[in-house]
């Protein structure tokens, strides 16, 4: 276990990096690094942490990311470029297919692979899928991210610790907690040490390259994913049907939340509105603060049977892979 005492929140150690050459157009570490796991082992919550920002969803429920998320960690002369992934499953259904396959291809494409993993539990099934696709990343470097250390009890650290390394024999590795923080500076410096000289591939002062009309729409099923249980959550898709900046004080949204059945849309609708408007709420507040301005929020609900298995639909939603 690491030594988390000298560790600092702001990671304020990596502006200590050695100044490149002033006539090199590369940085001394570049790269992309793949996040994955199996479902709900806290990858977005570990990319909000780093980032010090929240660029990506984060729910108690499981398969909440569903798209590839970008989050641009620039320091000097270091540029990690995190590409966090949904959780790695077996797949019931088309949607679950998109999801393992956007992770698949964020593991083709990585200059390094950061597996996340959850402490509080010995590896299963779908941890044993995950190590099995990264092998196949052959040459690929590898970092353990052995997370939520701070929600197991001290006599279990080193049981799952070598649980988990057993995985991945020849990975380096970091215990921390994504939660609070502890252990993800020490993480972060692994990760970029291990990243090979390169450009920079996006402005310093660029942290995400989602467009403002997607981040509404994720902000949105989000707060559906908070305030509904059950069967609910994982059938729900959020597409925005208009984005206008009508003044520069004044975003108007209008969003349309899909469900399979009928009596999902009653639920998410409430009892006079109720549950909708507490969503419509709770969404306007964190985009205000997210886009700057004030927000009209306007949300529609729709049924739209099995959209998870309609090729069509899960292509219009943007569950679709890029050729």
């Amino acid at each position: 276990m690491s030594d988390h005492h000298d560790e600092q929140d702001d990671f304020a150690d990596f502006e200590d990096f050695e100044e490149a050459d002033a006539e090199s157009h590369e940085l001394l570490h570049s790269g992309y690094v793949a996040v994955v796991g199996k479902p709900n082992v806290g990858k977005s919550t570990l990319l909000n942490r780093i980032l010090g920002e929240k660029i990506a969803i984060v729910s108690p429920k499981p398969q909440t990311t569903r798209l590839r998320q970008i989050g641009i960690y620039t320091a000097a002369d270091v540029q990690a470029i995190f590409v966090d992934t949904p959780g790695i499953h077996a797949p019931r259904h088309k949607l679950g297919t998109f999801m393992v396959e956007v992770a698949r291809a964020a593991l083709n494409d990585a200059d390094l692979i950061l597996f996340v993993c959850d402490l509080t539990s010995l590896p299963e099934d779908d941890d044993a899928r995950v190590a099995a696709m990264v092998h196949e990343a052959i040459g690929v470097p590898v970092v353990l991210a052995l997370n939520k250390l701070d929600l197991i009890a001290a006599d279990q650290v080193m049981p799952r610790i070598e649980a988990y390394r057993a995985l991945m024999p020849e990975a380096d590795w970091e215990s921390l907690s994504a939660a609070n923080g502890d252990g993800v500076p020490s993480l972060l410096r692994r990760v970029i040490e291990k990243l090979p000289p390169g450009p920079m591939y996006y402005p310093e002062d660029q942290i995400s390259e989602t467009a403002l009309r997607d981040i509404a729409a994720e902000v949105v099923r989000e707060k559906v994913l908070l305030n509904l249980e059950q069967e609910v959550p994982h059938s729900v898709a959020v597409e925005v049907e208009e984005y206008t900046e009508r003044s520069a004080k004044l975003t108007y949204i209008r969003v349309v939340i899909y469900v399979e059945r009928d009596s999902q849309k009653g639920i998410l609708i409430g009892r006079g509105g109720a549950m909708l408007k507490k969503i419509a709420s709770e969404a306007r507040t964190e985009l205000e603060r997210l886009i700057g301005t004030q927000i009209y929020l306007e949300p529609w609900v729709k049924v739209l049977k099995n959209w998870r298995q309609d090729e069509t639909m899960l292509s219009r939603l943007g569950y679709k892979l890029r050729p």
